[in-house]
């Protein structure tokens, strides 16, 4: 029933939407002719609506009964469909993450999904569900579990499946709810959506005419549905560490629980608005394949590649080194101040020529790279400042551009390609000999790191950080640079 009543909604929706369109072109006659037979219309439209219920939950509930999953050594396999079957095999060294999701009707009957995210993205990702969530979060752990090469013993025949543990964790990150709203508060898109409203009152005002305002209140519910999405997607957030990878869990109505396997992360971005800096405010993002195309329950961008949605620096810095424990430098607290605020050529960064001043009047001082033994970091931004972290191993391309102007003045593009995501790495306005320089050192780095890195090198990492002491982790990570982890 959880999936018939979303028929029943797109019914009431699209009515809605057909009725709210014809509404302004009725004549005056037909609205007498509405008033006279209001009580048969209304039982005309439940009556509609109670057919479509009871279709949609047969339709659902033969549905419900031919669907089928297992979980084995090589892949997690789901057969659905009635009319039109499907098969679907997710092979298990292909996994990027496991997450439970539970909706806000999920919640209230105790039942959960269990989304496989796999490298294709979402037209190849597998959701068992519903399920109770108790075996939701069993099954989460049997996936991943399997993914890491972990061997589990097959159940006897008519007996239940031994229960796979969950793997320990430690809690290292948490983002109260009074942040996120003063984070939003702080945001261009909350300031714009304020501005708008006193505009449409403005004109109310001014106009004495409401028609102008039904006109823009599509517009109007984007904007606050976009600030409500942030919100209850990123309410409650917190990170935390454990064996089988780096646990998120977050969402009011609808939550979440991920977990992504560091390894799986292709790339890293922090990000701080100009309001923000006051706070010393920062938002991390990752790119991992199999997010970042589609966005379940979520308006604007997908919650899911939300490593942490805003904290002060030390906060940032170590939702960096749960994806990145090694920042492959000597010194990482001075190219860490360099690339989060500083700018030139100090810690050894990568800048434009004085020549991109013409075409980057602003930015050619703040724009750079910095290349270290196991990442490729990319700063920009001035008002709203801009570190990109892309590990050697993650690079999935390189290319230089140049616009007509670019190649008057001798300068190029570098692009580090990735997955769809947040992140879109480019090092713009480089001299064009030293970008075509990077270029090829870059992807001969790329292939000798992907050469070294094994399938289960992400999880012998994780093993070790956590066998760490908790306290010495959160004090370093709290530090006025948050550069001490970061080894």
């Amino acid at each position: 029933m959880l999936n018939a009543w979303k028929v029943v909604v797109a019914a009431v929706a699209f009515v809605a939407y057909q009725a709210t369109d014809q509404i302004g072109n009725l004549p005056p006659d037909v609205w007498d002719t509405v008033a006279a037979f209001r009580a048969r219309a209304v039982l005309a439209v439940v009556g509609v609506l109670v057919v479509v219920a009871l279709l949609a939950g047969v339709y659902s509930m033969l549905a419900w009964r031919r669907m089928r999953f297992a979980v084995g050594a090589e892949s997690v396999d789901l057969h659905t469909g009635i009319l039109f079957r499907q098969e679907r095999h997710a092979r298990l060294n292909r996994v990027q993450a496991v997450d439970v999701v539970q909706p806000l009707l999920g919640r209230l009957f105790g039942l959960a999904q269990v989304r496989v995210e796999t490298a294709g993205g979402g037209e190849s990702n597998v959701v068992l569900g519903y399920l109770r969530e108790p075996e939701a979060q069993q099954l989460r752990n049997e996936v991943m579990a399997r993914a890491a090469g972990v061997e589990v013993a097959p159940a006897a025949a008519g007996a239940e499946p031994a229960p796979v543990p969950a793997a320990p964790e430690r809690e290292l990150l948490q983002v109260p709810p009074g942040r996120i709203v003063g984070s939003l508060l702080l945001s261009g898109s909350a300031i714009f959506f304020a501005l708008f409203v006193a505009g449409l009152a403005a004109l109310v005002v001014v106009t004495g005419e409401f028609a102008p305002v039904f006109g823009l209140i599509p517009l109007f519910l984007g904007l606050g549905g976009y600030v409500w999405g942030r919100f209850a997607g990123e309410f409650g957030f917190r990170a935390a560490i454990s064996p089988d990878g780096v646990r998120l869990r977050h969402g009011l109505l609808e939550t979440r629980t991920q977990t992504v396997p560091p390894g799986r992360v292709q790339a890293v971005v922090l990000k701080q608005g100009l309001l923000w800096r006051r706070r010393g405010w920062w938002r991390v993002e990752v790119n991992i394949a199999g997010y970042g195309e589609h966005t379940p329950g979520q308006n604007g961008r997908p919650a899911e590649t939300v490593l942490l949605p805003v904290g002060d620096r030390g906060e940032a810095l170590t939702a960096l080194w749960l994806v990145l424990p090694d920042l492959g430098v000597d010194d990482p607290q001075a190219v860490l101040d360099a690339a989060l605020e500083g700018e030139g050529e100090a810690a050894g960064f990568l800048t434009s020529p004085a020549r991109a001043r013409t075409l980057d009047p602003l930015v050619w001082r703040r724009s750079g790279l910095r290349i270290t033994r196991t990442a490729l970091l990319v700063r920009r931004g001035r008002f709203t400042r801009q570190l990109d972290v892309v590990p050697h191993e993650r690079t999935q391309s390189l290319a230089l551009t140049q616009g007509p102007l670019e190649r008057r003045f001798g300068l190029a593009d570098l692009h580090a390609h990735s997955v769809p995501g947040p992140v879109t790495p480019v090092a713009h306005h480089l001299d064009a000999a030293v970008a075509a320089r990077v270029l090829v050192e870059q992807a001969q780095r790329a292939r000798t790191a992907r050469a070294q890195e094994g399938p289960e090198e992400w999880l012998r990492r994780v093993d070790r950080a956590a066998a760490e002491d908790a306290g010495q982790v959160a004090g370093e990570a709290g530090t006025e640079t948050g550069a001490a982890p970061l080894r």
